[in-house]
Formats: C-alpha cells, sequence, structure tokens
C-alpha cells in the first residue's frame, strides 16, 4: 500500500510510540488470572527501539501490569521458553520496570506520539468495554492521521472504537487479530487437559466473528502463522507470533 497516508509528524524527528498493555484481572470464563502477552510487548518494543524511535508503556488503568504465564519464557509450561527477546527484556531492569509502573492511557498526550500499539493477552477480552479512555486515543490517533495498530487480542478494541459519526472505525477495513482456528485451538486444549468442560471456551466471544459483524474485511494466514496487515493508518497483528510483523509494518507507515 502507498505510505503517503497523512501523517502529521516531523519525517526528520525521532519518532514515539506508546504501546498499551492491559491491567491483571480475572476470567469471567475460566476463573484464570489473566492479564497481557509479553511477546506483543517486547518484540514490537525491540524493533521500534532498533529503529531509534523511542517507547513509553501504558496500561488503561496504569500502575503495575502482569502477564500471562504461558507467555514467561520461564513458565513450568515451557510454551514460550524459545522466546530469548522477551527473557531479555524481563532480566533487563530497566525494562521490566516499564511493566511494573505504567501510566496512565488517560494521561497519554496524543499530540506527542506518532503511533498507538495495543499488545494482547487474555485480558484485553475481559477488560476493554470498559476502557472508554482507550476507546477515545485509538479513535484520536486514528483521525489525527497518526498509525493505530492492535495485535491479537489487542484487537478487541476495534469492538469498541466507533468514530464521531457512531461508525465503527473497522467498518470497511481490512484488518486481522486472533483467528477463530486458533481459538479453536486453544479450546481443544484446554478441553484435552480436563481444565474446561468441553461446552466451556476459553474466551467470552471471538475477535473474527465480531469483526465480520461490525462489517471490517477480515483475514488472516492460517494457524499460529506470523501476520500482519495495513490499511492506511490502521495496522492491525494476527496473534502473539505477529509481533515483529506487526511493527514493522508501524515503522514503514512512519516512513522509518
Amino acid at each position: 500500500m502507498s505510505l503517503k497516508d497523512p501523517n502529521p509528524v516531523n519525517a526528520r524527528a525521532k519518532k514515539r510510540v506508546a504501546i498499551v498493555i492491559a491491567n491483571p484481572a480475572v476470567s469471567t470464563t475460566t476463573g484464570w488470572p489473566v492479564g497481557f502477552w509479553w511477546s506483543e510487548l517486547t518484540h514490537p518494543y525491540h524493533v521500534f527501539t532498533e529503529k531509534g524511535c523511542e517507547v513509553e508503556v501504558f496500561s488503561p488503568d496504569g500502575g503495575r501490569c502482569e502477564a500471562d504465564g504461558m507467555s514467561d519464557p520461564n513458565d513450568a509450561s515451557g510454551y514460550s521458553k524459545t522466546d530469548l527477546i522477551s527473557q531479555g527484556f524481563i532480566h533487563t531492569p530497566e525494562l521490566k520496570a516499564l511493566v511494573e509502573n505504567t501510566k496512565k492511557v488517560a494521561d497519554l498526550d496524543v499530540a506527542r506520539f506518532d503511533a498507538i500499539v495495543i499488545a494482547g493477552g487474555q485480558a484485553p477480552m475481559f477488560t476493554f468495554e470498559k476502557a472508554t479512555a482507550l476507546h477515545a486515543k485509538f479513535v484520536e490517533f486514528h483521525q489525527a492521521g497518526k498509525v493505530a495498530a492492535a495485535l491479537c487480542h489487542g484487537v478487541a478494541i476495534l469492538a469498541y472504537a466507533r468514530l464521531p459519526n457512531g461508525e465503527y472505525l473497522a467498518k470497511g477495513k481490512t484488518v486481522t487479530g486472533f483467528a477463530n482456528v486458533e481459538e479453536d485451538f486453544a479450546d481443544n486444549a484446554v478441553w484435552s487437559y480436563g481444565m474446561l468442560p468441553r461446552d466451556q471456551h476459553v474466551m467470552p466471544w471471538r475477535i473474527e466473528d465480531k469483526l465480520k459483524e461490525i462489517g471490517a474485511n477480515y483475514v488472516q494466514a492460517g494457524l499460529w502463522r506470523g501476520f500482519a496487515i495495513r490499511d492506511g493508518n490502521l495496522v492491525t497483528g494476527q496473534q502473539n507470533f505477529s509481533g515483529e510483523e506487526t511493527a514493522r509494518l508501524v515503522v514503514a507507515a512512519l516512513g522509518e
């Protein structure tokens, strides 16, 4: 796509990116503690800082945030043990501190930033509905011609982000997000281990279904494949393996 989208920033100035992670919550479907996903913060952070961007970390409520356990490369499950980028982030005190004291989204000054990136994890599916300041900031970025991006279950923001005319921001846009085939995989995994009864799902609703319902053109690349797509100044990434792809599209949109 063309990189000539309106973006009212000085091309020679250092770009500033706000990454938003979810606050801790408890799943209403499983009763488990839920949070953000490490790689969806750390991989974009790595790409942005390598390109010389300045990054600040926010959350809807501010303060200390907690990651989903399986996203931690040190978790007993071993699910993310090969995620060396997250491992390095977690063991760098000044970086880990960014998660322990996040800034509040309501205090995010859109004029100071060139892009917003909303990371996923399980918590957004349970907390973003009430995160009205986040809805407003995301739309404000998009309306200002700045880059508005969301990744994995962070794409839940598009279920609530509406333009001033009341239309969904994502209506008519080509987007991606956590796919139904991936939700099916997650459900089958917990069912096979007896962690949930087979009539109970991990998530209360599904990103793919909702995006189609609101009139977006939803696309995906297949089960657990890294994938992101840009439509104008809206960037979306499919799931937790798509952090780098998402960040690189944001970087391209910023002209870096």
